[in-house]
């Protein structure tokens, strides 16, 4: 089945995503677009008591005693683990870095975590409201979420309409745009939102910044560094988190599959106007065995229902796919 006519099936929801279009802003972290896909190897997922009891430590960034959390599949069952571990609210926490206190975009907790690794838990500080001018198409800024409803500030291109803007900063949860709450909000629809804002004219952003201890406060971050100095967990294997599903513990990612992801992250970035790890790792997991483009079109569909790719996106992944296994990047 050729490539065009299968991605015509998608029409209406194409039409959607293909308002961000490359637009500077995604992201994701944690994840709750993609459906989830069967273990590499086809078969479902191993029944609950069959699944490993981890006990993984946490720490509030700011500072707190060590807490111990275990029996989690998702990130939203992680936040109320760690909420439950130190007495406070799941809404209260905005997003989590491993084995860092520090607000580390390359560390941000994904659908991966090292059996090994630390968590720190970020939560709600000082709040803030900003006019921001809009001279340029586009801001300059990179958005992820939290895979719990947040979306927030990744990175802030030098030079852009948002570092002109200096009490913007790198973990910014963005809570309103021009008055309409976002809580809840996919990131490519915040994507969608920040793009179609008119140029020449000014908005409001209604942030809330992480809290920082005192020893924290630092020159503001342009945010992430290049993802390839980024390594996924610290221990000998890692519990893979999926949306939909329960958690597999599986090996340590690949030098394939690290590479394969981070290309396809950036794909993303670039054609969709969003950054999403676990998407990215299970396109390539859906990809890693399929003989041609079409087939690993249609195995998309199949796994990814929610999402629609534009043809030549589907084309580039493909090809991202096929480098890392020749071992290309």
């Amino acid at each position: 089945m050729p490539l065009g006519p299968w991605r015509k099936k998608n029409k209406s929801a194409r039409e959607s995503s293909h308002l961000v279009d490359n637009e500077e802003v995604g992201g994701h972290a944690g994840g709750g677009a993609a459906k989830s896909a069967v273990n590499g190897g086809g078969l479902p997922p191993p029944p609950a008591s069959l699944r490993p009891k981890l006990v993984f430590h946490t720490q509030l960034a700011h500072g707190s005693p060590t807490g111990r959390i275990e029996g989690f599949t998702n990130v939203k069952e992680l936040y109320g683990k760690i909420a439950e571990a130190f007495t406070i609210s799941p809404p209260e926490i905005l997003f989590c870095t491993l084995n860092t206190h520090k607000i580390d975009m390359e560390k941000l907790l994904g659908g991966q975590i090292g059996l090994e690794d630390f968590i720190f838990a970020h939560i709600k500080g000082l709040k803030k409201e900003v006019e921001v001018f809009k001279s340029e198409d586009a801001l300059g800024l990179t958005i992820t979420d939290n895979g719990a409803g947040y979306a927030f500030i990744k990175r802030i291109k030098e030079g852009s309409v948002m570092d002109e803007v200096k009490v913007i900063s790198v973990g910014d949860h963005i809570e309103c745009i021009n008055g309409r709450n976002i809580v809840g909000t996919r990131h490519y629809e915040v994507a969608r939102m920040l793009k179609e804002l008119p140029r020449d004219k000014p908005f409001t952003l209604k942030l809330v910044e992480p809290m920082k201890a005192f020893e924290m406060l630092e020159p503001r971050s342009k945010g992430a560094k290049p993802a390839s100095e980024n390594k996924i967990g610290t221990g000998r294997g890692t519990l893979r988190l999926r949306s939909k599903g329960p958690a597999t513990v599986e090996e340590v990612p690949t030098e394939f599959e690290e590479k394969a992801v981070k290309k396809v992250d950036d794909l993303l970035e670039s054609y969709m106007g969003i950054r999403d790890t676990e998407l990215a790792a299970t396109m390539v997991e859906v990809g890693r065995d399929k003989k041609n483009p079409d087939e690993f079109a249609m195995a998309l569909d199949e796994a990814l229902g929610d999402f629609a790719f534009p043809d030549e996106f589907v084309f580039d992944v493909w090809g991202a796919i096929g480098d890392a296994k020749q071992g290309r990047f």
